[in-house]
């Protein structure tokens, strides 16, 4: 199959993120008490897309969903678990990283969406290591290159064996001619603190660091013999376990598959709605609000498992993010939009706050802080509209907050039908973004004025024209002028350059500090878009294309 026909193969079929352990083909989960291990046995044979092989324990998206899948089942299903272990199956092989055929024949989008989704699912394990205390252990028993060095990164700890043959390396520049694309740079730096030459050496050569040399440029933590490492991981395992704040005894909640349903350019789960326009390259995603007495006590939390409404929420709206971002790249603009009883929605945010300490509590916070992350870093236009019927409050007023722009209906003549905006507690710092900010922090560059008149007026329902006088808001037009205010704002939006769009929304989402988080969706990820796309790389004789074909790649040696 040549490149053009497999990219062709690539677009039909929409991805699906929902998967079980009963419907795994690359990984399989164990748990013994405090200690979750995670085995990696790649099949070949089982590409997310044909046109490749995923050999030598590579992967591709389909790995990554499973990963992402697994990890959430031990948060949720598996509460007493401590410590993950990371490992693999195979003889003399822990993970040769992102299967390099399926980059080769895949579409520039593709390769960038798929970045992004690994980016996330390492980062989720380091965002449970710090919020949840879940912690996570590389157990690399064999070679360890690019992607599979990246997934060892992201671990607390690594745990190398030394049998003289395996090693880990990140061979991207000089064997591919792009740069790692999960972190790598990043986190060598700013996680491991590798000094910058011995990084600059490792990074450009393909055949890596073994043994005491490793752990000694601090590429690992540890480092044993085959006789005694399986010992070693345990011991390491049970140092971190020790070290977890979640629970020595917990009856865990089984995450029962998403329901949902199509319906044309309707999708439709129990509390999220998707109405896609392809004439206006829009989708409207409106988020409901809990209906109906809600539990407000840990034993009835526990008994709603995973049908407690936040819990349900967060998984809907993230299978929604992932579904648009990965099917629907037409669809340039997000509207956000809420509907139901405010009421609703600050009784949950008074339980969440309450109970935050408890297991369940804290990872379902933990799933919402990710999911609102996910919009963050979507390649999106993101516009909330504050209508009739909203209920932008407390949580979900997170959705406004996390938006390029937002509409704020005024009803100067009806001020018992004007749509409200209510702030809570949860928005001061609940949902961190990347930047570890809160949204009203990164709105408001941190100051202190506007965010204590934000905070005077916690708990109380915003017209348009007072939620304006904040701040909270980019526009507030009455209903005279709304429906063509908001119009022309979408229709101007559409009609540009979604390349430059993705470029000005992601460095103004982020104004804040810098940290390795937004180092590696900002900066990193900019290079490796740009690298992507560069004929040194996927050009007819760039790098990536001519990969284990035999032939020398041909470099435009100009420096630009």
């Amino acid at each position: 199959m040549n490149a053009p026909q497999a990219q062709a193969n690539l677009a039909p079929a929409l991805v699906d993120y929902r998967t079980s352990p009963d419907a795994y083909r690359h990984w399989t989960l164990s748990v013994d008490g405090a200690i979750a291990t995670l085995t990696m046995n790649v099949n070949e044979d089982a590409g997310l897309r044909p046109g490749y092989k995923l050999k030598l324990n590579s992967y591709d998206l389909g790995v990554d969903v499973e990963l992402h899948d697994a990890i959430n089942r031990i948060r949720f299903e598996h509460p007493t678990v401590k410590t993950v272990v990371l490992t693999s199956s195979r003889d003399r092989i822990f993970c040769s990283g992102a299967n390099i055929f399926m980059l080769g024949v895949s579409s520039h989008a593709w390769k960038v969406n798929f970045c992004k989704f690994t980016n996330e699912t390492r980062n989720g394990f380091e965002d449970s290591s710090t919020h949840s205390g879940l912690k996570f252990v590389a157990a690399v028993n064999g070679a360890c290159a690019g992607g599979g060095y990246e997934l060892a990164l992201a671990c607390d700890e690594i745990v190398l064996i030394d049998d003289r043959s395996s090693a880990v390396s990140l061979p991207e520049v000089p064997l591919l001619g792009v740069l790692p694309g999960t972190g790598g740079l990043t986190r060598v730096t700013d996680k491991r603190k590798v000094r910058h030459d011995l990084a600059d050496i490792f990074c450009t050569t393909t055949e890596g660091v073994r043994g005491q040399k490793a752990k000694d440029w601090r590429l690992v933590d540890h480092v044993a013999k085959p006789a005694v490492f399986a010992q070693k991981v345990q011991e390491r395992a049970q140092a971190l376990a020790a070290t977890s704040q979640r629970p020595d005894q917990a009856q865990g909640v089984s995450l029962t598959r998403l329901e949902r349903q199509f319906d044309g350019d309707l999708l439709r789960w129990d509390h999220v709605r998707v109405q896609i326009d392809r004439a206006r390259r829009q989708a409207q995603i409106t988020v409901h609000a809990p209906q109906g007495s809600q539990p407000n006590t840990v034993a009835d939390i526990e008994a709603a498992g995973a049908a407690w409404y936040p819990l349900a929420m967060a998984r809907q709206l993230e299978d929604a993010i992932l579904h648009l971002r990965t099917n629907e790249l037409d669809i340039g603009t997000w509207v956000l939009r809420t509907a139901g009883d405010a009421a609703g929605v600050l009784a949950l945010d008074a339980t969440l706050l309450a109970h935050q300490n408890h297991w369940l509590v804290r990872e379902t916070i933990g799933l919402l802080r990710r999911t609102f992350s996910r919009l963050d870093v979507s390649s999106r236009s993101l516009f909330a509209l504050l209508d009739q019927g909203t209920c932008f409050a407390g949580t979900l007023a997170e959705l406004a907050l996390a938006c390029d722009r937002s509409y704020h209906l005024a009803l100067p003549d009806d001020e018992a039908a004007a749509p409200k905006l209510t702030l809570t507690e949860a928005n001061f710092g609940l949902y961190p973004m990347a930047t570890g900010q809160s949204r009203l922090g990164r709105r408001f560059y941190d100051e202190a004025a506007p965010l204590a008149a934000v905070r005077e007026r916690l708990g109380q329902p915003l017209d348009a024209d007072a939620a304006f006088a904040l701040g909270l808001v980019t526009s507030n037009p009455d209903d005279i002028d709304w429906a063509d205010e908001v119009r022309m704002a979408l229709e101007e939006r559409a009609a540009m350059s979604p390349d430059a769009l993705t470029g000005m929304e992601a460095n103004l989402r982020f104004n804040g500090p810098e940290n390795m988080f937004t180092r590696v969706f900002g900066r990193l990820t900019a290079w490796q878009n740009w690298i992507f796309q560069r004929p040194n790389a996927v050009g007819d004789k760039g790098a990536l294309k001519l990969y284990g074909k035999g032939e020398k790649a041909a470099f435009d040696f100009n420096r630009v």
